[in-house]
């Protein structure tokens, strides 16, 4: 998975804004549509949140991954966010997240929604890459990083 080409600097929040976790979902569906990366916001954001109620994605180790699936977009959209100070996501662990990525998919496409959160969840069990992601100064930075530069 070349995360040059699924993530996109327009698509990268280097200090998220919301105070919970629907604010939070909301502001990162509002961040894929502003970087053109989906056009039915109302189908997107129900789509992470019908998600959401079935399981929390808050993960371990400050990691949170919103997810959902629509009919109105053709291919994955990925958005990334830093919370630094951290917030409750009903998270496995019971710790606040830091790290936000959220995806959007076709429907009829799982294969890869699949692979992008493999790859993203086995190089962010790396507390040192976590570490150089938070401390990121720009989108660019952040893309590095997860790209293995």
């Amino acid at each position: 998975m070349n995360i040059r080409k699924t993530l996109s600097k327009e698509a990268i929040a280097l200090n998220l804004q919301g105070h919970d976790k629907n604010s939070v979902i909301e502001e990162m569906v509002d961040i894929l549509v502003a970087a053109g990366k989906i056009t039915n916001r109302k189908a997107a954001l129900k789509a992470v949140l019908e998600r959401e109620k079935k399981m929390s994605t808050g993960m371990q180790n400050g990691i949170a991954i919103p997810h959902g699936k629509t009919d109105t977009i053709d291919s994955l959209a990925v958005a990334l966010g830093l919370k630094k100070e951290g917030l409750e996501f009903d998270s496995l662990d019971g710790q606040p997240s830091v790290i936000f990525i959220m995806t959007l998919s076709p429907i009829n496409r799982t294969g890869p929604h699949i692979q992008f959160l493999a790859e993203i969840s086995r190089q962010l069990n790396d507390p040192v890459l976590r570490e150089r992601v938070l401390n990121a100064q720009s989108p660019d930075e952040v893309i590095n990083v997860l790209a293995g530069d």
